[in-house]
């Protein structure tokens, strides 16, 4: 990889090494002698990133963005040696600069492994940064392919795009996961703040296993049910939302209560208005529906779901764009 970066590097003109240079959580503002650049009145969160990434992102910003566009960036470097360096603290700060500020540009990103930790000698295997700034920014992500008709796709039948709302909060993102070493009972308790307590017996190991809790809020479900509501308005698709509240009628129950008060309550009108309509689905259901569509529906996934079927979208196109 390094001696790949050099040479795309000597490409460009420039040079490169493979280290991350130190950079620190600081504003870093571009400029130009031209004043006939478009001007953007509020700052950006430029995060940069590992590998690659970091020549073709300059490449990008030098060639095709600071020559046309006078915009403030507010640097943040997320490359996994800085990340290191700074015990992740930096990828906490880029997060917080995106609530701040509204807007942010993040390059490509490793989440190390057990090889990424001695390859890099890590004092941890940190975290994925995007789970970081996801559950941090409580965000949705919207993933629309962009089709191409002389290019065959991979899924003929969908001529038109599907879009893809990942709930990028919580679940299996933000679990505590361990090891159960040796036989012995793992369980759930829940303390209220007024010192109440309900206990539930997760399983009793016979010998070792895995064990994982997770969570999600009725606040941020809630944000993602309005979101999804809104995008399938403004593109005026219909709107499934897909769980498995057959085996978690709880957990996933909960998804499915709140998306349906909010469709009642704020929605339902201006569905039928525009001649749309929103159903809950089971997502083993609603994966067979898909394949067997020629797609122009929203798909409103969970965390899991959503980091699965967004790239199984993806690769029925040329390419795709987020927001």
């Amino acid at each position: 990889m390094a001696r790949s970066l050099m040479r795309f590097g000597k490409y460009l003109g420039q040079n490169y090494t493979a280290t991350a240079a130190p950079s620190l959580s600081v504003t870093s503002v571009r400029n130009r002698s031209s004043d006939a650049r478009i001007q953007v009145a509020k700052p950006v969160v430029e995060m940069d990133g590992d590998e690659m990434t970091r020549i073709i992102w300059q490449f990008i910003k030098e060639k095709l963005i600071f020559p046309y566009i006078k915009v403030e960036c507010l640097y943040y470097d997320l490359g996994l040696p800085y990340r290191d360096q700074t015990n992740d603290q930096v990828t906490i700060d880029a997060a917080h600069a995106i609530l701040k500020h509204n807007v942010g540009i993040k390059c490509a990103t490793i989440t190390p492994d057990e090889a990424r930790v001695e390859e890099f000698k890590l004092k941890k295997m940190w975290l994925s940064p995007n789970g970081t700034i996801r559950n941090i920014l409580g965000g949705t992500v919207f993933r629309e392919p962009i089709l191409c008709s002389n290019i065959p796709r991979l899924v003929p039948g969908w001529t038109r795009p599907i879009i893809i709302g990942r709930h990028a909060h919580g679940d299996q993102y933000k679990a505590q996961d361990f090891v159960i070493p040796k036989p012995g009972t793992v369980k759930m308790v829940y303390t209220a703040d007024d010192g109440t307590t309900q206990e539930f017996q997760l399983y009793k190991y016979k010998d070792g296993g895995v064990a994982m809790g997770m969570y999600n809020t009725d606040e941020s479900i809630a944000a993602f049910a309005h979101s999804s509501f809104q995008i399938a308005l403004g593109k005026k698709w219909p709107l499934y939302l897909s769980t498995k509240n057959t085996i978690l009628k709880r957990y996933d129950g909960r998804f499915k209560d709140i998306f349906q008060e909010i469709y009642e309550k704020n929605y339902q009108k201006q569905f039928e208005d525009a001649k749309i309509w929103y159903e809950h689905r089971l997502i083993d259901d609603m994966v067979a529906q898909a394949l067997k569509s020629d797609g122009a529906f929203v798909w409103s996934c969970k965390n899991y779901d959503g980091d699965v079927q967004s790239d199984i979208v993806a690769q029925a196109s040329v390419d795709t764009h987020r927001w």
